[in-house]
């Protein structure tokens, strides 16, 4: 890893730590460096080798979340304006923090990939849906969501969750073969306790 990379990645450590208030059960610091080694190996496994690429998306990934030091609605609207600010002090070009910027806006809910590193960090953000900790996970969004008011209760919870798993669809050959069966798993697991 570059010295340029630890140091965008030591301050984020540090921002969402001072910054993230204690209810963003999810969206956190752990779910943050997770997206981005997730985005880093799915990159890698889609054969991407190029450094510039690679550079790129961890730090789209890095930034992604990082408006919800200020906002839950919109917030990826405000990461890209704190990546615009911050990162020319790291000496990345205009052209580095718009490519960026692009890949931070393709992670907004429902996502919309037009290309395929927008495809790989989309894969990355909701790559837990196919993982061992789904449920450790998906439980902590469950908090995260009543607390902010986005759902009323465990029911509301359990219909959401089970329409979310079932229209959602990952992007890349790498995520499909790797998290795809463990996810509609877990989705006939739901539907059975329906």
């Amino acid at each position: 890893m570059t010295t340029q990379i630890n140091e965008i990645r030591n301050n984020i450590i540090s921002m969402l730590n001072e910054g993230l208030s204690p209810h963003l059960t999810y969206h956190c610091l752990e779910h943050t460096l997770d997206v981005t080694e997730q985005s880093v190996l799915i990159a890698i496994g889609e054969g991407i080798t190029d450094i510039q690429t690679l550079k790129e998306i961890e730090i789209a990934s890095l930034y992604h979340d990082t408006g919800f030091i200020f906002t839950y609605i919109n917030h990826e609207e405000k990461s890209c304006e704190i990546a615009r600010k911050q990162l020319p002090d790291f000496g990345l070009t205009e052209i580095e923090i718009e490519n960026i910027c692009q890949l931070i806006m393709a992670t907004k809910v429902p996502q919309i990939a037009k290309n395929r590193l927008q495809k790989i960090i989309c894969d990355a953000d909701l790559d837990y849906l196919g993982r061992d900790d789904f449920f450790e996970i998906s439980n902590k969004l469950k908090k995260e969501l009543l607390t902010y008011k986005f759902i009323s209760d465990e029911n509301d919870w359990d219909k959401k969750q089970l329409d979310f798993l079932q229209s959602h669809k990952y992007f890349t050959e790498t995520t499909k073969q790797k998290r795809e069966p463990k996810k509609q798993h877990f989705i006939n697991q739901l539907k059975s306790t329906k």
